[in-house]
């Protein structure tokens, strides 16, 4: 066994766990990440990969593997800075203890993130809300769970990994009806139900309790959902939705896109954006601050604040008589 793989042994047994305590989706990550390069560099140098060591971690040869990801495997932006970071801390780590290879090391951990352009969020219009709630179909257990599970998360914003990890505990429908979390950065929060998820929580309770496990939203033996099924299940719905509604075609729906709703719902009710970024678990404001953004009655209630006093508010419409315009000109 070489230096590189009694590193990662050691980082992903001991440091990871121990030291760090890294959550589970995290240590997930850095792992894919580590089988994804040790394969690429198996491919790329025509070596076997029990002799890939740290002298094949060269800039070079990470950068090629960056450019693999994003040309070859068509991740974002994003993604590939994700996976720079898993190879940078494991190797951050390895330093001290490998001094011989600090040269090939520190180049590596000099690779700077790749700058990207952000997005605009995507969210749900109340009637696009609606179209999706009622896909579902109520006459069967599955039905009735998608859409109590769909309520909820267009409710209270709770992102995938919360949503997979909820049990009956975690969910208190009497005075005060809430649902507690421990969200990213192990974060703990409450969020408060409306009347009509209670409800439409309470008959699906009454329902789930007949079944095994102890998971909030389970699969036919009581195990929890993974993420890949919840995406699943509402890629279904979706799809369904459009016949229905429109407006739904061209958009990009995920469970994030529900969480970016709930986010946008507050926003436009008047919620102020810190209240929003301890609503969603946000450490600060800076991440929430892109909802501004993308509210665009926000943006128009500015410039009509700022207008002249002969100037109508709201968006500029010319006169149905083109002509007699051009004449006022």
């Amino acid at each position: 066994m070489n230096a590189l793989a009694i590193s990662l042994q050691t980082y992903f047994t001991t440091f990871a766990h121990t030291q760090r305590d890294l959550s589970a989706n995290t240590i997930a990550s850095y792992r894919d990440t580590w089988r994804m390069l040790l394969k690429y560099l198996t491919s790329t140098l025509g070596m076997s990969t029990d002799a890939v060591d740290f002298d094949a971690l060269t800039a070079m040869n990470i950068n090629g593997f960056l450019d693999y990801l994003e040309q070859e495997r068509h991740n974002s932006t994003r993604t590939r800075n994700a996976r720079l970071t898993a190879i940078r801390a494991v190797l951050s780590r390895a330093l001290p203890d490998h001094p011989e290879h600090a040269a090939t090391i520190t180049q590596v951990l000099a690779i700077p993130p790749k700058r990207a352009i952000k997005p605009i969020i995507e969210f749900l219009t109340p009637a696009e809300v609606d179209a999706l709630l009622a896909a579902p179909d109520p006459a069967t257990w599955t039905g009735r769970r998608d859409h109590t599970l769909l309520t909820m998360t267009a409710q209270t914003g709770l992102g995938i990994s919360e949503i997979c990890s909820l049990t009956h505990d975690d969910i208190h429908l009497g005075a005060g009806p809430h649902i507690a979390c421990t969200g990213k950065g192990r974060r703990q929060r409450i969020t408060p139900l409306t009347r009509v998820t209670v409800n439409t929580m309470t008959a699906y309770l009454a329902e789930r309790t007949t079944r095994p496990g102890s998971a909030l939203f389970c699969g036919p033996h009581g195990q929890p959902l993974s993420r890949d099924a919840l995406e699943h299940r509402l890629a279904t719905h979706v799809a369904t939705a459009r016949t229905t509604c429109p407006s739904l075609t061209p958009k990009h729906i995920t469970m994030h896109t529900l969480r970016h709703t709930a986010a946008m719902n507050l926003l436009a009710a008047g919620v102020d954006v810190s209240i929003i970024a301890l609503w969603l678990g946000h450490a600060d404001t800076h991440s929430t601050d892109a909802y501004l953004h993308a509210h665009m009655a926000i943006k128009q209630a500015a410039i009509d604040r700022t207008r002249p006093p002969h100037v109508q508010p709201g968006t500029y419409r010319p006169a149905p008589d083109i002509l007699a315009w051009l004449t006022s000109l």
